[in-house]
């Protein structure tokens, strides 16, 4: 019957990925295929939903943090600091190096934006359009792009997949950030060798004259107080400031260039921190749009079904059958390898990365890790293995805004490098 139930819910999931469904109508009817299991094992309605505000309950704060983050990418396109940034970054990337240069750059700005899809929509865009010009096949380029966007999306102080993480094992984020750039020290040095000796087999013409920059800068009134905004993630993360008020820091500093650097009414600024920027450039919307706590409200509801899952399958003991099969390559072979294995079977089955990372957590919550040790195990399997899966959103989303083909999986060195480095150390899981 169990397992009935699980093929049951991955059909529905790939039946709503052919037909290109929305993915809360794919986890509503899990969530409903998962309670009528419930009700057949003879838990009431009462109790079930009582399982499910649990498991929602212990990552309630994440809600408050979406919103933030939503102001926050709205305040930054409002003032001009993404673009900005991206500006500058493009500025540095020449052609005798282009794609370590594209990795870098992607790396810098998904770390400050703690996003990998706000990423990919302007760096990612802007790196794809100077890599065509420069005969730069799109399949690296594209590589290049999806390993850097999660670079920052795996270990920025303000990315949503971190912050799940320490939501789900009772982690401090500053702490799982010096633990996962312990982890990604040597892969990090290992991709960028690998995207400079690929670069070097490429053909280089002449930088390009036009990536849609000149439009950006024609929509803002560049300055470098612009970097202010950014400067303050840096400066309060490395003051260990309390994550929710670093983020209030940088809005209210993006909140201020807005209105006095480019002369944005407060209404508008207002629309920008709730709906989101919009250009009145329309050519430059696929650039300079987003943002706003509205663009969270999806990433919210996914997690919050989700989260929901987790009390029903702990009561039901519906994974209790795969959790022993990965305990038992946990005790045969160690953790490490038991982690990739679970936070691959996850990323192939949840088609997200938030499922992702739950179900992983479910399938390793008995492996007897610290909490420390067990976050580091999330970020080094689940987070990075998700956007390795082409049908995933992890991964769709990136290559479609970036025009690259499914196959720049091939090339996303850094994504593999990290799991498959820590396999080779043991790095003492």
């Amino acid at each position: 019957m169990k397992n009935l139930v699980l093929l049951t819910f991955c059909l529905i999931l790939a039946l709503f990925l052919v037909l290109q469904g929305p993915l809360l109508g794919a986890l509503f009817l899990g969530f409903l295929l998962f309670s009528g299991y419930a009700l057949l094992q003879g838990h009431t309605p009462a109790r079930i939903l009582a399982m499910a505000w649990s498991s929602i309950w212990k990552v309630r704060l994440l809600f408050i943090v979406f919103m933030l983050i939503g102001m926050l990418t709205g305040a930054w396109r409002a003032s001009g600091t993404i673009a900005y940034l991206v500006s500058l970054f493009s500025q540095m990337i020449h052609p005798a190096g282009f794609l370590p240069l594209a990795f870098l750059a992607n790396c810098a700005v998904s770390f400050l934006l703690g996003s990998s899809f706000a990423t990919a929509a302007t760096m990612g865009v802007v790196s794809m359009n100077i890599g065509l010009s420069l005969g730069v096949p799109p399949l690296f380029t594209g590589g290049a792009i999806l390993s850097g966007v999660y670079f920052g999306d795996r270990m920025s102080p303000v990315s949503t997949s971190a912050m799940l993480v320490c939501a789900l094992t009772g982690t401090n984020i500053y702490r799982n950030i010096r633990s996962m750039a312990r982890s990604a020290f040597a892969p990090f040095l290992l991709a960028c060798a690998a995207y400079l000796a690929l670069g070097l087999r490429g053909s280089a013409g002449g930088l390009p004259a036009e990536t849609g920059l000149s439009g950006l800068a024609s929509l803002y009134s560049f300055s470098p107080w612009l970097l202010l905004p950014a400067l303050s993630i840096l400066a309060c993360s490395f003051l260990k400031v309390p994550v929710r008020w670093n983020m209030a820091v940088s809005i209210a500093l993006a909140s201020a260039l807005a209105l006095w650097q480019q002369g944005m009414a407060p209404s508008d600024l207002l629309r920008s921190l709730i709906l989101g920027f919009r250009s009145p450039v329309p050519a430059l919307s696929s650039l300079a749009d987003g943002g706003g706590m509205v663009s969270m409200l999806k990433v919210a509801a996914i997690v919050c079904l989700s989260s929901s899952y987790a009390g029903i399958f702990e009561a039901t003991g519906l994974l209790d059958g795969l959790k022993g099969k990965f305990e038992k390559l946990a005790a045969r072979r160690g953790s490490a390898p038991a982690f990739a294995a679970a936070g691959l079977f996850s990323s192939l089955i949840a088609c997200n990365q938030t499922f992702a990372i739950i179900l992983t957590h479910q399938f390793c919550s008995r492996f007897g890790l610290s909490r420390e040790k067990f976050a580091l195990a999330l970020e080094d399997s689940a987070v990075i293995l998700s956007p390795l899966v082409p049908w995933s959103i992890a991964c769709a989303v990136v290559l479609d805004a970036t025009g690259s083909q499914a196959g720049a999986v091939l090339f996303a060195f850094y994504l593999y490098l990290i799991p498959l480095w820590n396999l080779w150390r043991g790095r003492g899981l």
